[in-house]
């Protein structure tokens, strides 16, 4: 059978690694290209394994891409062990305990013309290192043949994931508390409801569709943030919580329908985890350092990749019984190491998570006697916001960026004018520029789709908002100007 590498199958298909997994067009993602990528996984890392977890999301696309992954993993020898349809993290929590690799298909929050496969090793997210590993792995041409159906899926990942949070808060963990949940298409739908009635909420489930939502936690819909403050108004509840589609993002919002920020959340979170070290991405807000809750603050790229080796780099650093924590500005949430709690053990899950966020948030609440709004009232006032262009092409967002690090000056009229002179400027990830009056604006290209991220902080969140709107403002009428 003809064979050829992985990196020659990315140039053809344009099917190819983003932030965290492969991503790509579902009309690209032939059973070929999927299996391709599979064949790959098995054959650079996950070799030793005998056993390969297969879930996936609730796309209508993906059952069919599990399938082509699937017969990869039988024509490699090797036995699947079909999860069906659950959030990202708990099958990636299921094969961390049997100690096997999995492969996850889900596009997570990325539009619904796209899909994506990500892939783990039995110790956590395969790295950087290991998608080149991949890339330059030989894979054999038109193998996929006829895939066959999917094998029923087993009921115990479900179990041992809800197990996980009951067994650490326990079942009175959130009594008294009424939460809705936004169920639209996620994944974790059902069982994230179960879990809050596991731990003692009563839940009010709202908003259930069989159409696919792509519902990105960095730039929440104008129709969701309506939605829930409606909701609101109609109902009585505590808190309104939701996920992305691969249920590893949480939306969480307070009383009012309100939607907290991922990053907010993000500190909450170590907050309530006591926390020694944590570590987050460069765009991710500042109050972090500014509050004073934890010894070391470390700043990464962005992406669970590069946050995951931030925590590894800090639990060997810190040593033995430092808790050692990750977030992402979507509100992703990393645990790096072992908690002990309440006479049990929270197991590490390095990981993007939306369950523990959702927990911590309502429990920190709950421990405070206070309402969810006001959860964050201790935090230093900087706050954030972020959207983004769609339809961006990712070679115009790297020349925009590499042209405004050259000059300081355009940069400032561009990102923002109003805001004074240029402090600082990173580089870490794209480009994030720190005002003298404190504001801060960062551009990045998506690592999932061509679109063009915008991050911008400030004192208060309307001014948060208008810097972000303003900068894409100027930068899509540059982009439609003559000779642009």
């Amino acid at each position: 059978m003809p064979s050829t590498t992985l990196r020659d199958i990315v140039a053809m298909s344009g099917v190819q690694f983003g932030t965290s997994g492969a991503r790509g067009l579902v009309a690209s993602m032939s059973d070929d290209v999927c299996y391709a990528y599979a064949q790959a996984f098995l054959r650079a890392v996950a070799s030793a394994s005998g056993t390969v977890v297969l879930g996936h999301d609730l796309r209508p696309s993906s059952p069919a891409i599990a399938a082509a992954c699937a017969q990869a993993v039988r024509d490699a020898g090797k036995d699947v062990v079909f999860v069906g349809a659950l959030p990202t993290p708990a099958i990636a929590y299921y094969a961390a305990l049997r100690g096997a690799p999995a492969i996850v298909v889900t596009g997570s929050h990325i539009p619904f013309d796209r899909n994506g496969i990500k892939f783990y090793r039995a110790d956590g997210e395969i790295s950087k290192q290991d998608e080149q590993a991949m890339l330059d792995a030989a894979v054999d041409t038109g193998a996929s043949g006829t895939a066959a159906a999917l094998p029923a899926a087993i009921a115990e990942p479900a179990q041992a994931y809800l197990q996980r949070y009951l067994d650490v808060f326990g079942a009175d963990a959130l009594a008294g508390m009424r939460i809705a949940v936004y169920e639209h298409s996620s994944v974790a739908r059902d069982i994230l409801g179960g879990i809050l009635e596991a731990l003692g909420a009563t839940v009010l489930p709202l908003g259930r569709t069989d159409e696919f939502v792509p519902i990105d936690t960095e730039a929440v819909r104008a129709e969701d943030i309506e939605r829930a403050a409606r909701w609101a108004q109609e109902h009585t509840f505590d808190a309104i919580v939701s996920t992305d589609g691969d249920a590893d993002r949480p939306l969480i919002g307070d009383e009012q329908g309100t939607w907290l920020r991922g990053d907010i959340v993000g500190i909450l979170c170590s907050q309530f985890l006591a926390a020694d070290v944590v570590v987050t991405p460069v765009s991710s807000n500042t109050a972090v350092e500014r509050c004073g809750s934890f010894k070391e603050v470390v700043r990464t790229r962005i992406g669970s990749p590069y946050v995951i080796a931030g925590m590894e780099q800090a639990a060997a650093g810190h040593g033995q019984g430092a808790v050692v924590a990750g977030y992402e500005a979507n509100g992703g949430f990393l645990l790096g190491t072992d908690i002990a709690r309440n006479n049990a053990v929270l197991k590490a899950l390095p990981t993007r998570d939306a369950v523990l966020p959702v927990v911590a948030v309502l429990g920190l609440a709950r421990a405070r006697g206070c309402r969810v709004s006001e959860v964050a009232n201790e935090l230093p006032p900087r706050f954030t916001a972020s959207d983004r262009l769609q339809a961006f092409a990712t070679e115009l967002s790297r020349e925009l960026i590499a042209r405004l690090a050259q000059d300081p000056s355009a940069a400032g009229q561009l990102l923002a004018p109003q805001s004074g002179a240029l402090a600082h400027v990173d580089t870490t990830d794209g480009l994030r520029v720190t005002f003298a009056s404190g504001d801060i604006v960062h551009l990045r290209p998506s690592g999932n789709a061509p679109e063009l991220r915008c991050y911008a902080e400030a004192s208060t969140q309307e001014a948060a908002e208008a810097l972000c709107q303003a900068c894409l403002g100027r930068i899509a009428a540059t982009a439609r100007a003559p000779g642009a």
